[in-house]
């Protein structure tokens, strides 16, 4: 809430009881004394910095810049104008701290289940009541977290603060594994919290890039403003619009079948527009294909394992009575790269004449790499003074010597080594944007007319429905699919109704339905922010997609 830019992203979560049971366990046994994770701000080390002046400072959501530093005043910041973070000017929110010992770690709820992960987001409030309409008390504690995963136009030079809670939100998702990954990239989160974040927030280098000026908000708009003159970005957008790129390779074609067998098979691959054709052979190409996949809307999983020259790409393709799931085997890196980042871009309907297609594939190639750097462990690691458990989940903590966890982290962190602080924070937030799970929010329903309970996948374009003992998925939908939806507050059940006559309606079991609402509504509001448009928040178009009438 103070001093972070696109508050919308944000929201107030109540811990359930059942992820504290853990804690209080802890609690009622140990002798020695509890550390809670509250920071105090009254005894930070942290300089002061710039005094806050709430005279700089306006309610609205109108962007004000101070006259100091140029960045961005907040307006939220008035509401807090007695907290110590006035005095700090919220420096002491843009630093990481070291991690917690691994025996607190194992302490912490961590679960196990999609069952167990469904109760991680029960407790959301409600953004339409006051906490006193909800029932919070003066001594209850709130955790503020992202509940929306699109964090729109995060800038360095502003979001400092914003940066470090979203990576202290992946951070402690990856610790608790409440999203999975797997061995390499695990070791790759670590190596970025050992040796960037861990290191240089409590070094002088990191307080001075807090306080450090800017570059002038005129002479930064006469810039942007000169680039838009010359025509910068014109043959971008004339190659957008004319030229349409294509794909064309052989790959391996991987169909699951019964008793776990799988039919492997070499084709002719094409990629044009958001559609996959394969064929025979590259001769063949110029007839019709045996098949042709059409990507939109479809989920796309990575399926890698670098050490042994995996490079797989899992499509799940929506039909009529369920998803039809494909396998593309790649032969390399560079392959697998331009591939994964078609099809990402496909399933949100785009084409790789889309500006983001090559940034995709870097930061898919350089997410390889730091893969590729973690699966080598060098035999002789040099004296670091660390402890490798705090960086990874007690799972792979267990799993490995402390020697062996040292060594594969020097190895990951030395395609890293070179970057700054801010950098080290957003390379590891890309990295959790990459992973399968990300951005899923998971609920158990009753669907209607369905005699057993599912699990229920919120993210931030589409609903997921689950099966909740095997955890594969069984049907997508996508909100830009969406016609209407509406809630029966009385019997608090959700409908949807979608396009080619398609409808849905559940109940949900492991929190009120609100919950869910408010998450479509969130989405679809947060789904028309442009760059383009000024800073103001529209309110009222925010409660009324979410608000609801109960």
């Amino acid at each position: 809430i103070v001093d972070i830019r696109r508050p919308e992203e944000l929201s107030l979560l109540k811990p359930s009881g059942d992820t504290l049971k853990k804690k209080k366990k802890k609690d009622k046994n140990s002798k020695e004394p509890v550390t809670e994770d509250i920071l105090n701000l009254c005894n930070s080390p942290v300089s002061s910095g710039l005094p806050g002046n709430p005279g700089l400072y306006s309610k609205t959501m109108t962007p004000i810049y101070d006259p100091i530093s140029g960045s961005p005043a907040s307006s939220t910041i008035t509401w807090f104008s007695d907290s110590p973070l006035t005095d700090h000017n919220c420096s002491v929110l843009a630093l990481s701290y070291p991690n917690c010992s691994q025996e607190m770690l194992a302490e912490m709820y961590q679960p196990r289940t999609l069952a167990d992960k469904a109760k991680l987001n029960a407790g959301w409030l409600d953004s339409s009541r006051s906490l006193m309409e909800q029932g919070i008390l003066e001594d209850d504690q709130l955790r503020l977290r992202f509940k929306y995963y699109t964090f729109f136009d995060l800038n360095p030079k502003y979001d400092a603060v914003r940066i470090n809670q979203i990576y202290e939100q992946a951070r402690w998702a990856i610790l608790l594994e409440e999203i999975d990954c797997t061995e390499e990239e695990m070791l790759i989160f670590a190596a970025i919290q050992a040796y960037h974040v861990s290191k240089l927030s409590l070094s002088s280098e990191a307080q001075d890039s807090t306080c450090e000026s800017e570059v002038d908000e005129v002479e930064a708009a006469l810039s942007n403003l000169e680039v838009t003159l010359e025509g910068g970005n014109t043959s971008n957008i004339l190659e957008d619009i004319t030229d349409i790129p294509k794909l064309a390779d052989n790959l391996r074609l991987v169909r699951p079948k019964k008793l776990s067998l799988k039919a492997i098979k070499s084709y002719w691959f094409i990629f044009r527009d958001t559609s996959i054709s394969y064929f025979k052979n590259e001769e063949s190409a110029q007839g019709e294909p045996i098949e042709k996949l059409n990507l939109k809307g479809c989920e796309v999983v990575p399926d890698v394992n670098v050490a042994a020259k995996k490079f797989g790409i899992k499509l799940l393709i929506p039909v009529a009575d369920g998803m039809n799931e494909v396998y593309l085997r790649c032969d390399n890196e560079d392959q697998y790269a331009r591939w994964m980042a078609a099809c990402v871009l496909a399933s949100k309907g785009r084409t790789m004449a889309d500006s983001s297609y090559q940034p995709e594939v870097q930061k898919i190639l350089s997410f390889l790499q730091m893969k590729n750097m973690s699966s080598q462990a060098t035999s002789d690691p040099e004296s670091v003074d660390m402890k490798p458990e705090c960086f990874v989940s007690p799972r792979y903590a267990k799993k490995y010597k402390s020697k062996q966890l040292t060594a594969r982290i020097l190895e990951a962190h030395q395609n890293i080594s070179q970057m700054s602080l801010v950098e080290a924070k957003l390379r590891f937030i890309q990295a959790w944007q990459s992973l399968p799970e990300f951005g899923l929010s998971y609920y158990i329903v009753r669907f209607k007319g369905s005699k057993k309970d599912d699990v229920l996948g919120v993210s931030y374009n589409r609903l997921i429905r689950i099966d909740m003992a095997t955890g594969d998925p069984i049907t997508t939908w996508r909100f830009s699919n969406m016609k209407q939806w509406n809630v029966n507050w009385e019997i608090r059940q959700v409908a949807i109704e979608f396009d080619q006559n398609v409808s849905i309606a559940f109940t949900c079991l492991s929190a009120d339905c609100k919950i869910i609402h408010e998450y479509i509504g969130g989405y679809i509001f947060l789904s028309t922010r442009s760059k383009d448009q000024n800073e103001t928040l529209d309110e009222e178009l925010f409660h009324k997609l979410t608000g609801g009438q109960e």
